[in-house]
């Protein structure tokens, strides 16, 4: 029953995170089973590689020390962040070099690494929830490491990984080759960085305070993630606002519609209208972006077969959608 309850807190809270990153995309919204399929890396492979490798190497200090304590600080301040956010930023690498097209903001980089690292975090919550939470001190163990673990932290490994997807954004929509090459490595150092502050800096001062201090930090670091999402959801706002112009005056959508396809409110009522009108608000903001892709990129292998598919799609919707 215990590991049920502990499954449950370690998954149910990342499912529900994830959907309000999800929300967050008002846009141009990345492919559901692209971001399962980067849910699931964290769950599995990031978490379960990190797992495995973390006590290879704690065993190894260990052995070469003979320091229980060195073993614990070397492979929580150094070796864990090391690890897990190569880990989770290899899933943040595959999305970009395979689907390199899905990348078409700085935006569309954060939502890949939280959602990697919120799957990371399902499946590390669950096993500390049971056995340092549980397995220590039973029911009362349990319910306190839930509650740090999903409360005070639970936004953590989806911010260090953020930093990652940041990188490799900026290095999708810079023409400049040395930027293309330093951001995503830039990106990575930061995750690890930030990454190993956090494992380090509570255990340094200890205790209820280092506890107190440590979400302090952490919850200003994410306050300040969250107001720059809203201003990258801000300046997508103005893509969609530059790059749909054209397609009033072609008559290709009305000025209704161009009106709804920039309101937020209405991007995420769309559903309630019906399937044809939630898919012509996302192909519009497809449509937008990839327009802006042009703008910046050129034909990219594509892009200008893949407007006018949009915008042939947008012609069939348009007269049946609200």
């Amino acid at each position: 029953m215990a590991l049920i309850v502990s499954l449950f807190f370690g998954f149910v809270p990342m499912f529900i995170f994830a959907a309000f990153i999800y929300w967050l995309d008002r846009y141009e919204k990345e492919p559901k089973a692209l971001l399962g399929a980067a849910f699931f890396w964290g769950v599995a492979i990031a978490a379960g590689g990190a797992f495995i490798i973390n006590t290879a190497f704690g065993y190894g200090i260990y052995i070469f020390t003979g320091s229980e304590s060195a073993a614990e600080l070397g492979t929580t301040s150094i070796i864990a962040p090391i690890v897990e956010e190569l880990l989770k930023g290899l899933a943040v690498a595959l999305v970009f070099f395979i689907f390199y097209k899905e990348f078409d903001s700085i935006l569309d980089g954060i939502i890949y690494g939280g959602i990697v690292g919120l799957g990371f975090a399902a499946t590390e919550n669950t096993i500390y929830i049971y056995r340092n939470g549980y397995l220590d001190s039973g029911w009362g163990g349990l319910f306190l490491l839930a509650f740090i673990r999903v409360i005070l932290v639970g936004w953590m490994h989806a911010f260090f990984t953020a930093f990652t997807g940041i990188g490799f954004a900026i290095a999708r929509i810079n023409k400049n080759i040395v930027v293309r090459f330093i951001a995503p490595l830039m990106g990575l150092v930061i995750a690890i960085s930030i990454h190993a502050f956090h494992n380090t800096f509570g255990g340094l001062i200890g205790g209820l305070g280092g506890l107190v201090a440590g979400t302090f930090i952490d919850w200003i670091g994410w306050a300040l993630m969250l107001g720059f999402i809203f201003w990258m959801i801000s300046h997508e706002r103005n893509i969609v606002r530059n790059q749909l112009q054209a397609e009033v005056i072609s008559g290709l959508i009305t000025h209704k519609q161009y009106q709804n396809a920039l309101s937020p409110w209405n991007l995420t009522t769309a559903g309630i209208s019906g399937k044809t009108t939630a898919r012509f608000y996302q192909v519009c903001g497809e449509l937008a972006h990839k327009k802006e892709q042009i703008s910046k990129h050129g034909d990219e292998n594509g892009n200008t077969v893949i407007v006018e598919k949009l915008r042939a799609e947008l012609a069939s919707l348009s007269p049946r959608a609200n």
